[in-house]
C-alpha cells in the first residue's frame, strides 16, 4: 500500500514545474553568473529572472531580495545583522517564546553579546497578545522578530497590528513567513514588515534555498564576508539551480494560492472531522480559526503520540518540528500554551499539501482510528494477519540498552536509597556500579544474581529474544560466575501485537540459553504499552574469585573484546538505513555471547572486568577508575569500531542516550584536539550486549590478548592502561 505523506509542513516534495526550470542549469547552462562572458550572463539573467519572480510573490522590489541557504540562514543575517548594525539605538530585542529554533537560538546567541531579549507569552491558542508587546517596548527597543504562523499548531500571530505598531514606534520589524508562503497571502507592506524570512523547501523548491526581504533603507551588519555577490549582503557563487527552483516556485505561489488555499482547507478540514468522529477524548491545539489551512495539531487523550505513530507504517505524520533532532523533544510550543504534560506527549501535527486527496485523507482516518482502538484495547490485536511482517523496533521509542535510565539520574537515586539491612554475606550490592548481586552461601560457594531488560533494538521477535537473553547473561560472565538457571521478564503490547510475537521473543531467548548452557525455568509478563524483554540470571562463584568493576591498579592494561557501535547501527538500521553487510555483522555482535571470552579471562590475573552495555565504553571505564581515583589512558586508534560507524555518526545517527552519556562523563575525560565530536559520541555509545572490559597485570596483557585471538575473538583489542590521573585521557 503507499505511502501516505502527512507532514508538508517538515518538507514539500518538488513540484514539476520547479524540475523543469532548474534542468537547464544542470547541464548547458553551467556558467558563473559573475562572468562577464555570454555564459555567465546568460545564467546571471536566470538568476535575475527567478528574484523578480520572487519580490513579485511577496510584493516587494527585486533589489530587496537577497538569496540564502534556507530559513535558518535568512532568520540569522535578519536579527544577527539587525541588533549589531543598531547597537548604538538601543539593545533590547522583542520576540515570543514559540519561535523557530533558527531564531531563539540566535537571541539566546545575542544575550552573550549584551542585548537584552524579551520573550513575549502566548494564550491557549498559542497566539501572541498585542498587549504583551505594547508592555513589552521601551526605549532601549531596536528589533521585534515574530513568526507569521507557527510551523507546529498553524495559529497565525497578529502580524499586521504588531508591524504597524513597530512602524509608528520606529522599531525595526522581521517576520519568519517560512511556513506560510503556498497557504495564505504573504505581503511585506501588509505585514509592515522589514525584514521577512522564506524558506524554498516548505513550497515545493529546493532544500538549500532560501531568501531574505530587506526593505530599501535597512542597515544590517553583514554576517559573511567575502565577494560582491548578493548586492554586498551574502558573498558567495550564487547557486543558480536552486535560485531558479525558488523563483518557478514562487511564481507557482502565485498562479494557484487561491484554488491551493481552498484545496487544503477542505483536506484538512475532512481529516479534522474524520478523527473527531471516530476517536473520543480528542484536543484541538491552537487555533480554531486563525491558523494555517492545511495544519491540525491534536492530542488523544491516553495515546503517547510516538507509540502512534510507530503502529502507522504508512502514513508519515509528525510529534513537533521534524527538523530539530534526531532526538525525542517535548514540544516546546506546546508548553508555552501551557497544556498538560500529557496532551504534549500525545500531540501530533497533520500537514496536507497540494497532492493530499480525499482517498488518501479518509484512508489515514481510517487507520489511525483503527490504531487508537487497539492500543486503547478496543480492538483486539488478532486482527493481524499471519502474513503480516511485524517490526518491532516499530513498536518502541529507546533502542536496547540506549533506553536505559540516564546516569546522572541513576546515580541520584540511587544515592537516597539505603541498606534495609546489613550483613557480611552480602559481598555485591547497588553500593557498587555492579550489575549483580552476589551473596555468600559459605566459604566455597556464593550466588550471583543479575537482571536486564530493555526494548526491541531488531524487528525480529526471534533474534531480540535471544539478544536480550545474551545482554543478560553477560553480567554474570563479567563476574567471572557461572550461569545456573533464569526467569523470563517480559512488557508486551497484547492489544497492539499478536501474541505469536511473544511466542516468538521466548523461543528466541529459550535457544541462547541453550547456547549459554542453562534452562530458562518460568518468568513473568505484564501488559505494557511496548514490548520489553529480559532475563533474570542466577550463577555461581567461588567467594574469592568474584570479579568486580573496580579493583584495576595503575598500569594495568586494558582489554576489550568487541567493537563499539551497536547503538548507532542499531538506530541506523530502525531508520533503514544499514548495508545488508553491516546489519549482517551488527546482527552477529549482537547475538554473541561473552562465555568464551570470560572462560579465557578467569584463567588470567584479571583485576577488574565490567561489560560494556547502556552507559558506552566511557561511561563503563569511569565506573572502573572511580572507586579507587584512577585516571586511564586509551589509544586512539587501537578502539575497534563496527563498520559504517562513523560515517553514520557524522550524519547524526546518534541515540539520545549516547549524547546523555558523554554529557555525564565529560568532566572526566580529557580528548585531545584532534578527537572529533562524532568519536566522542562513538566513545559514549550506548551499546547492547558489548563487549567485556577487562583490567590485566601488563606482563601477561599480550598472553590474554592472543589467548582471546586463538579462540576466534578477533575483534579483542589492547587498548589502553590505567593511570593515577582521575582522568580518563584519550590520545
Amino acid at each position: 500500500m503507499s505511502l501516505i505523506y502527512l507532514d508538508y509542513n517538515a518538507t514539500t516534495p518538488l513540484a514539476d514545474e520547479v524540475i523543469e526550470a532548474m534542468k537547464p542549469f544542470m547541464g548547458e547552462h553551467f556558467g558563473n553568473p559573475s562572468s562577464s562572458h555570454f555564459m555567465g550572463q546568460r545564467v546571471r539573467l536566470a538568476v535575475e529572472e527567478a528574484r523578480l519572480q520572487v519580490a513579485s510573490l511577496l510584493g516587494c522590489h527585486a533589489d530587496e531580495i537577497i538569496f540564502t541557504s534556507g530559513g535558518t540562514e535568512s532568520n540569522n543575517m535578519a536579527i544577527k545583522g539587525a541588533a549589531l548594525a543598531n547597537r548604538s539605538k538601543g539593545n533590547h530585542i522583542i520576540t515570543s517564546c514559540i519561535e523557530h529554533p533558527s531564531v531563539l537560538e540566535v537571541c539566546h546567541w545575542l544575550e552573550t553579546q549584551g542585548f537584552r531579549i524579551t520573550y513575549l507569552p502566548v494564550d491557549e491558542y498559542g497566539r501572541v497578545n498585542v498587549d504583551a508587546f505594547k508592555a513589552a517596548v521601551d526605549e532601549k527597543t531596536i528589533l521585534v522578530s515574530i513568526m507569521h504562523s507557527n510551523n507546529e499548531t498553524g495559529s497565525l500571530q497578529p502580524i499586521n497590528e504588531i508591524g504597524r505598531l513597530a512602524k509608528q514606534l520606529g522599531i525595526l520589524f522581521h517576520v519568519d513567513a517560512a511556513q506560510s508562503i503556498g497557504k495564505v497571502p504573504v505581503k511585506v507592506n501588509d505585514f509592515w514588515a522589514d525584514l521577512l524570512s522564506i524558506a524554498g523547501h516548505k513550497f515545493y523548491a529546493p532544500k538549500g534555498i532560501g531568501a531574505l526581504y530587506i526593505r530599501r533603507g535597512v542597515k544590517l551588519e553583514k554576517i559573511l564576508h567575502g565577494a560582491s555577490q548578493e548586492f554586498g549582503w551574502r558573498p558567495g557563487t550564487e547557486n543558480v539551480i536552486y535560485i531558479a527552483g525558488i523563483g518557478r516556485a514562487s511564481k507557482l505561489v502565485e498562479e494557484r494560492l487561491e484554488d491551493d488555499s481552498v484545496h487544503l482547507k477542505w483536506m484538512r478540514d475532512r481529516l479534522e472531522a474524520g478523527l473527531f468522529k471516530g476517536i473520543e477524548g480528542i484536543k484541538l491545539n491552537g487555533h480554531p480559526e486563525l491558523r494555517l489551512p492545511n495544519t491540525l495539531n491534536i492530542s488523544i487523550a491516553g495515546i503517547e503520540a510516538n507509540a502512534l505513530i510507530s503502529e502507522l507504517s504508512d502514513i508519515a505524520i509528525s510529534t513537533g518540528a521534524a527538523c530539530h533532532s534526531q532526538q525525542q523533544q517535548t514540544s516546546h510550543v506546546l508548553k508555552a500554551m501551557n497544556l498538560a504534560f500529557e496532551y504534549i506527549t500525545s500531540a501530533l501535527r497533520f500537514s496536507v499539501g497540494r497532492k493530499t486527496t480525499e482517498e488518501e485523507v479518509d484512508r489515514a482516518v481510517e487507520e489511525i482510528v483503527l490504531a487508537v482502538k487497539r492500543m486503547r484495547g478496543e480492538e483486539s490485536s488478532l486482527s493481524f494477519t499471519e502474513n503480516v511482517d511485524i517490526k518491532l523496533t516499530q513498536y518502541t521509542q529507546g533502542l536496547g540498552c540506549a533506553c536505559k535510565l540516564r546516569p546522572a539520574v541513576l546515580e541520584e537515586v540511587i544515592k537516597k536509597i539505603p541498606l534495609a539491612f546489613s550483613t557480611p554475606n552480602l559481598l555485591v550490592g547497588y553500593e557498587t556500579s555492579d550489575d549483580a548481586c552476589v551473596f555468600k552461601i559459605d566459604e566455597s560457594l556464593a550466588i550471583v544474581s543479575t537482571l536486564d531488560f530493555f526494548t526491541p533494538i531488531v524487528d525480529n521477535p526471534y533474534e531480540f529474544g535471544a539478544i536480550a537473553a545474551a545482554n543478560s547473561l553477560s553480567d554474570i560472565y563479567a563476574m567471572g560466575a557461572k550461569p545456573l538457571y533464569a526467569l523470563n521478564i517480559a512488557a508486551f503490547p497484547s492489544n497492539r501485537l499478536p501474541l505469536r510475537v511473544l511466542e516468538n521473543i521466548l523461543k528466541g531467548a529459550a535457544d541462547k540459553a541453550a547456547e549459554a548452557g542453562i534452562p530458562i525455568t518460568g518468568g513473568h509478563t505484564i501488559d505494557d504499552i511496548e514490548p520489553k524483554f529480559g532475563l533474570a540470571v542466577t550463577g555461581i562463584i567461588h567467594p574469592n574469585k568474584i570479579l568486580r568493576n573496580y579493583g584495576a591498579k595503575p598500569g594495568d592494561q586494558i582489554i576489550l573484546t568487541k567493537p563499539l557501535g551497536t547503538g548507532i547501527l542499531s538506530t541506523a538500521l530502525k531508520q533503514g538505513l544499514l548495508s545488508i553487510s553491516t546489519k549482517e555483522i551488527l546482527l552477529k555482535n549482537l547475538l554473541a555471547l561473552n562465555k568464551k571470552s570470560a572462560e579465557i579471562m578467569i584463567s588470567f590475573p584479571v583485576t577488574a572486568c565490567t561489560d560494556v552495555t547502556g552507559f558506552g565504553l566511557l561511561g563503563h571505564l569511569l565506573e572502573m577508575c572511580k572507586p579507587n581515583h584512577l585516571g586511564a589512558r586509551l589509544r586512539r586508534n587501537t578502539i575497534p569500531l563496527l563498520p559504517e560507524v562513523e560515517t553514520l555518526a557524522m550524519a547524526g545517527i546518534i541515540p539520545g542516550g549516547s549524547k546523555e552519556n558523554l554529557e555525564f562523563v565529560k568532566n572526566d575525560v580529557v580528548f585531545i584536539e584532534n578527537i572529533s565530536l562524532t568519536l566522542q559520541y562513538i566513545y559514549s555509545d550506548a551499546q547492547t550486549n558489548g563487549g567485556l572490559l577487562m583490567a590485566i597485570h601488563r606482563e601477561k596483557a599480550q598472553d590474554l590478548l592472543d589467548a582471546l585471538h586463538e579462540a576466534g575473538i578477533l575483534e579483542a583489542s589492547l587498548v589502553g592502561e590505567f593511570t593515577d590521573s582521575g582522568k580518563i585521557e584519550i590520545i
